[in-house]
């Protein structure tokens, strides 16, 4: 099902109101595809939220966790996208690693490995660090993985760019050899009650590769691209534009076609029973040596900040 992304129509786009979604589109007659998501309350706002991370921190996460939906609801089996920016060694900034997981199911999660020494540091220097700031010289990675039967595939370059968006467009260039622009953005709103809410949105367009039936397609790439870079941070994050009118914002003149979205939720796959698997593969003496003052074992989850308390006789 599609429906042209014409606001004029209000049955024409689904998606009026719509947080917590990626959705396909395609520009109308021209070798050019593209995905737009937009997050919110069920999965940025909550993600940010159970972390309480500086707010330079939480901005770069929310960014690469809209990144991580709009590529990873690209692929056409069940398994996972993993879109990780970390520091090389002894190069490394303030924030270790981050990392952030899209499950073909449309399950979301995502969290960073902060030194927060270093990071107090950074920002008594400078209060608003960017990514090269934060990460230091390092690399981008991506991993997609098809389950436990199937080989993993990862992709690595270094990691180039005053943003995420242009990391991840030289990732394609290099790695995919795909021409693609994308945009992300992430900010945070007061809500109500003093409340601070977290929003986040993105947009991926790639060009369609030129054969005998489409001809040479650089210039239509060309000209969408253009018109891509007209695309603000704002609009992106504004809950007050629904996608289809972002994308028609950008693309009304050739006709844009928006294809039924599909939702976004924040999961976790921790659980009791993974904790204690784990902790089973350390061995009677290494976990001995975790118990605390009060004989309980306590293991976190890095991802959704959960704690679990295990009692040393559940490992036998």
């Amino acid at each position: 099902m599609s429906f042209d992304a014409n606001p004029a129509d209000p049955d024409a786009d689904p998606m009026a109101a719509a947080d917590d979604i990626v959705a396909a589109f395609q520009i109308d007659g021209e070798p050019v595809r593209g995905r737009i998501v937009r997050l919110g309350p069920a999965t940025v706002d909550e993600i940010l939220q159970r972390h309480a991370y500086p707010d330079c921190v939480a901005r770069l996460l929310g960014e690469l966790l809209t990144l991580a939906a709009l590529v990873g609801a690209s692929l056409k089996f069940d398994g996972k996208l993993i879109i990780q920016v970390q520091g090389e060694e002894g190069l490394e900034g303030a924030v270790r690693f981050m990392v952030a997981e899209y499950r073909t199911a449309g399950a979301l999660r995502g969290y960073a490995n902060i030194d927060h020494v270093a990071l107090a540091k950074l920002l008594s220097d400078n209060p608003a660090p960017g990514l090269p700031d934060l990460i230091g010289q390092g690399l981008f990675v991506m991993t997609v993985d098809q389950g436990d039967d199937m080989d993993r595939y990862q992709g690595t370059v270094a990691l180039e760019g005053d943003t995420l968006a242009e990391a991840a467009s030289l990732y394609f260039a290099q790695s995919e050899q795909i021409p693609t622009r994308i945009r992300v953005a992430c900010s945070r709103k007061d809500g109500p009650g003093g409340r601070h809410l977290w929003r986040a949105g993105g947009a991926l367009i790639q060009q369609v590769a030129g054969d005998s039936a489409r001809g040479d397609t650089a210039l239509a790439w060309e000209n969408a691209a253009i018109l891509f870079e007209t695309l603000e941070d704002r609009e992106l994050v504004n809950a007050d534009l629904s996608a289809g009118e972002v994308l028609f914002r950008l693309y009304h003149e050739d006709g844009v076609r928006l294809f039924e979205a599909k939702p976004i939720e924040t999961a976790c796959t921790c659980s009791s029973e993974r904790i204690l698997a784990l902790l089973r593969q350390f061995g009677r003496e290494a976990a001995a040596e975790m118990v605390e003052a009060d004989g309980l074992i306590r293991v976190r989850c890095e991802y959704c900040n959960k704690s679990f308390d295990v009692r040393p006789e559940e490992l036998l």
